[in-house]
């Protein structure tokens, strides 16, 4: 129908062929078939916190089951060493010392850990992995016990299985995952969402509220290692920050390609059915009450002058999202999303953010409440007429300090008061740097990284199927792809972690034969309804 309708424009106008929106976006060069990314963005959690056990549930009665198909590999995940004999009974960690143990579906709303910079470097002890109840544990409730250690900071070892995180283990049997993906940076959620856009935490040009959020960089500039909320940002709090240098919003823009960051709570003059509005929008889930939709440091584009809209201006219409010259400035409600789509104006690249309930951040969110808008956004894409090529990307901002077992490699080190892994003020060899976004700053502190280990999904026609990746990722790897596909695999430069992040690209196979590969699960259960395989 939108192929007729364009056809018809041409032959009305004697000026040329009318472009519409859908057809300037897919007919975008691109290195591979995939024409358009969706990045779901969310929040707090580890690997093994959702995966330790895959492929394996429990399968208790009244609970989702989920059994594994045929020939499913394995996973790097919890052994049954290290769920029967635990570094983490070491004990320094005191009452929380614990081994880890599965959180029943009843228990979903979990307190939230601690996850600063520091304290999960504390936790991961020099590469022991032994001291997480210490430093990155809190106590329950909720959830209720047993076992009674989740009312001690031994919560901190609990993990998920298939029958509470059931769509993300479907997603993985039917699609491809990765056992090896990483926060590119220690630290909480404003470094790793800012990290997804520009591989560079470091080159703070404006803030106000104090210097709690920053460390210094060596060389007379600051660091984000904390959670500022965007300068300017009407709805942000008295901790604000600003950054330099160069995102892939500047890089898609200046090449023309249809972008946009579609966050939960943005519009400001939407009035919800419980009658908030403005920055004060509020939704609420059985599970974990009633939360503000809206976080202002999950919105990294917010946080740079060239890609802000302070104001949260509205778009002139669905027709220009993802264009720019729109007031919008590439910055929209998550509900623009769904209706530029389903106007035919699909972006290139989208990255989301659900409202809180549903952005998985342990305290005002759950894996049920995220599973419902995973599962809610899939089926909505495999209705679109471009889901052959379409991508979907799942993937996490931090761990939130749940215990992981596995330490990754220290790529880019750091020596600052905010280090700990390797030592008092260290973290990683010296030997290993990264610039900041001032030339002069030729090691940048304060970006100590690869921190913890993280899901990664990816959903689309084109991954692998029933596939599990091992090699290196982290949330810079996505950034590469789109640098790679759209770009000509032009970088950001200026220190960023694209320059030595591998691709997404080993997730998925452009050679094999695509058909009406489409997967449909049930929003509340996770379980399939329909699949087109």
């Amino acid at each position: 129908m939108r192929q007729l309708l364009s056809m018809c424009l041409v032959a009305m106008t004697a000026v040329g062929p009318v472009m519409t929106p859908a057809a300037h976006a897919a007919d975008a060069k691109t290195a591979t078939p995939i024409k358009h990314i969706v990045v779901l963005f969310n929040e707090n959690r580890s690997f093994d916190h959702y995966f330790g056990t895959y492929p394996n549930a429990l399968n208790p009665s009244g609970e989702p089951q989920f059994h594994a198909l045929p020939n499913t590999p394995t996973v790097n995940g919890l052994s049954n060493a290290l769920l029967i004999n635990n570094p983490n009974l070491n004990p320094a960690n005191g009452s929380g010392a614990s081994n880890p143990f599965r959180f029943d579906r009843s228990q979903a709303n979990t307190q939230d850990m601690d996850h600063d910079y520091l304290a999960e470097q504390l936790a991961f002890d020099g590469g022991a992995m032994d001291l997480f109840p210490e430093n990155t544990g809190s106590a329950g409730p909720p959830p209720n016990a047993p076992p009674a250690v989740v009312l001690t900071n031994g919560q901190v070892m609990g993990y998920f299985d298939g029958n509470t995180v059931t769509a993300l283990w479907n997603y993985a049997q039917h699609f491809a995952m990765s056992d090896n993906s990483y926060s590119t940076n220690f630290g909480p959620s404003t470094v790793g969402a800012i990290n997804l856009i520009s591989g560079q935490t470091n080159g703070v040009v404006k803030y106000v509220g104090g210097t709690g959020a920053y460390v210094s960089d060596g060389n007379g500039g600051l660091t984000v290692i904390g959670d500022p909320d965007p300068y300017g940002d009407v709805c942000s709090g008295s901790e604000q920050g600003q950054m330099g240098g160069t995102n892939i919003g500047d890089l898609l823009n200046a090449a023309g390609v249809t972008w946009g960051w579609f966050a939960g709570g943005f519009n400001l003059a939407k009035v919800n059915s419980n009658g908030t509005t403005g920055c004060n929008r509020s939704s609420t889930s059985p599970i974990v009450g009633t939360q503000a939709d809206y976080v202002p440091h999950h919105t990294p584009f917010q946080y740079y002058a060239s890609t802000a809209n302070p104001t949260h201006a509205r778009p002139k219409s669905v027709k220009t999202i993802g264009y720019s010259g729109d007031p919008a400035n590439h910055d929209y409600d998550l509900d623009d999303f769904f209706a530029a789509v389903s106007a035919g104006n699909f972006p290139a690249v989208s990255f989301l953010k659900a409202i809180a309930i549903h952005d998985a951040h342990p305290g005002n969110s759950d894996p049920l409440d995220e599973q419902e808008f995973v599962v809610k956004l899939a089926n909505f894409l495999q209705a679109q007429p471009e889901w052959p090529n379409t991508l979907l990307v799942v993937l996490y901002d931090d761990s939130d300090g749940w215990y992981d077992h596995q330490l990754g490699q220290i790529v880019n080190s750091s020596k600052s008061a905010a280090d700990a892994l390797t030592g008092p003020g260290s973290c990683g060899s010296g030997t290993l740097a990264l610039p900041g976004i001032n030339p002069a700053t030729t090691h940048a502190q304060g970006r100590c990284g690869y921190g913890p280990r993280q899901p990664l999904l990816v959903i689309s026609p084109w991954a692998k199927h029933n596939f599990v990746d091992s090699s290196v990722t982290d949330q810079t790897s996505v950034l590469r792809f789109i640098e790679d596909n759209w770009l000509g695999s032009q970088r950001i430069g200026q220190g960023s972690f694209d320059a030595i992040a591998n691709s997404i690209t080993s997730l998925l196979d452009f050679k094999q034969v695509v058909s009406n590969d489409l997967f449909i699960l049930n929003e509340s259960t996770g379980e399939p309804v329909s699949t087109g395989r």
